[in-house]
C-alpha cells in the first residue's frame, strides 16, 4: 500500500479512538500518523518491509499501552496504544497489498512483509495489486471518509493533502518504477507531521 493509504487508515483509527477518548484526540491523531508511516522509513534505512516492519513489537506495544489506557484513562497511554496499532495495521495492509519490488505489478517476488515469528517473508495477498494502483487509491479515498467526517480541520487538511499525493503517485507509478514508493512515503510523512504538529504551536 502507498503512504496515503496508510495515513488514511491511521486517521480512521484515530477517529474511532477519539470517539471513546475525546480528551486525548489531538495526541491520538499525532500518534496515529506517526505510527502509520513509521514502518516505511525502512525504505530509507534498511530493507523495506523488513527492518522496521516489526509487527510483533507493534502488537505487543498495542496490548501493553492499551491495557494501561483502559485501566488509568491516561491520554498518553491511549495515544501510544493508537500509534502502535497504526503501525501494526500498516504491516497488515502491506501483507494484503502487493509485493515489495520496484515493479510490483509484474509480481516477480513473493515478498509481502517480513514476519519474524513465522521465520521469514510472507507472501502478499495482492488484494490491492500494488502500491499506487487504482485499487489502492480507491481504498485510500474510502478510508479517508471517517477522518474527514469526524476529525478537526488540521486532520482534514492532512487527509486532503495526502490524497492529492496519492492521486499524483497513482498517475505516475508505472512511469517511474525506480521510485519504488520512496518519494510518496517521505512526502506524506513530512506533510502529515508538519500539519499535525506544526499547527499546534
Amino acid at each position: 500500500m502507498m503512504a496515503p493509504t496508510h495515513v488514511a487508515m491511521s486517521l480512521a483509527l484515530a477517529a474511532a479512538v477519539a470517539v471513546v477518548a475525546p480528551a486525548a484526540a489531538p495526541l491520538v491523531v499525532a500518534a496515529a500518523v506517526v505510527g502509520g508511516v513509521f514502518p516505511d522509513l525502512d525504505m530509507v534505512v534498511g530493507v523495506h518491509r523488513r527492518t522496521l516492519h516489526q509487527v510483533e513489537a507493534f502488537v505487543g506495544g498495542s496490548v501493553g499501552f492499551g491495557a494501561v489506557a483502559v485501566v488509568t484513562g491516561d491520554p498518553l497511554a491511549a495515544a501510544a496504544a493508537t500509534g502502535f496499532v497504526a503501525a501494526a495495521l500498516h504491516c497488515a495492509a502491506d501483507y494484503l497489498g502487493g509485493s515489495s519490488e520496484a515493479r510490483p505489478w509484474e509480481a516477480r517476488t513473493d515478498r509481502g512483509v517480513y514476519v519474524r515469528s513465522l521465520g521469514g517473508w510472507v507472501e502478499p495477498r495482492r488484494l490491492a495489486a500494488y502500491d499506487g494502483s487504482p485499487g489502492d487509491l480507491a481504498l485510500a479515498a474510502a478510508l479517508s471518509v471517517p477522518g474527514l467526517l469526524t476529525l478537526g480541520g488540521d486532520s482534514r487538511g492532512v487527509l486532503l493533502v495526502s490524497l492529492a499525493v496519492g492521486v499524483i503517485y497513482t498517475l505516475v507509478r508505472k512511469r517511474v518504477p525506480q521510485l519504488s514508493g520512496r518519494a510518496p512515503a517521505v512526502t506524506a510523512a513530512v506533510v502529515a507531521l508538519y500539519s499535525v504538529l506544526g499547527r499546534r504551536r
